[in-house]
């Protein structure tokens, strides 16, 4: 395994906000399975500490970063005020994203914002605002919005938001977006 293969790990845990199979770990790291598991068990040490905020989770061949148990009361008030709230701004653009490009992926939301959506996509997936499928022929998880998300709009359709045919068939966004795609291949 890399010298860097650690760190690795951790960012993969922390910014994939889901459990990643070690499949896909081995993969990504292009290391063993026994290299896998002895960096897992070592991160199962460092974190999975009474002091520690993080947590790793280690189940059925799959990986994740999780809170400390123990610190589920300030967490349930945190969310309870956080999903129960106004929409943050961060949360209203992601949400205007998603509207008017959908279905849209994770990746072509952050490339659009420039910045990690994963905690925002998960809180307007428990608002029940947006919701997400599988693109089964490129395995790419797409978010579109929800019946919930046009009830709390006002609205009977997408296409009743302002500038929806302009914004949803922008050229020089979608070129943009498919050549950083390319690029990425």
């Amino acid at each position: 395994m890399a010298k860097n293969s650690l760190s690795i790990l951790e960012s993969l845990l922390l910014t994939a906000g889901k459990p990643l199979t070690y499949k896909e770990l081995s993969n990504l790291l292009e290391c063993g399975d026994d290299e896998l598991a002895k960096a897992l068990a070592e991160l199962s040490t460092k974190y999975n500490q009474p002091e520690s905020g993080i947590h790793i989770l280690l189940n059925n061949q799959k990986a994740q970063f999780v809170s400390n148990p123990d610190n589920i009361g300030v967490l349930k008030k945190y969310f309870k005020d956080e999903l129960s709230g106004e929409l943050t701004k961060p949360s209203l653009e992601t949400l205007t994203i998603i509207a008017y490009r959908q279905p849209v992926s994770k990746e072509e939301l952050e490339q659009i914002r420039g910045v990690n959506c994963s905690i925002i996509i998960r809180n307007l997936l428990i608002r029940g605002l947006i919701e997400e499928s599988t693109d089964t022929s490129s395995l790419t998880t797409n978010y579109s919005v929800t019946m919930d998300f046009l009830k709390y709009m006002g609205i009977d359709s997408v296409s009743e938001l302002p500038d929806y045919e302009k914004l949803n068939n922008d050229e020089n966004l979608s070129k943009l977006l498919d050549s950083n795609t390319r690029e990425e291949k």
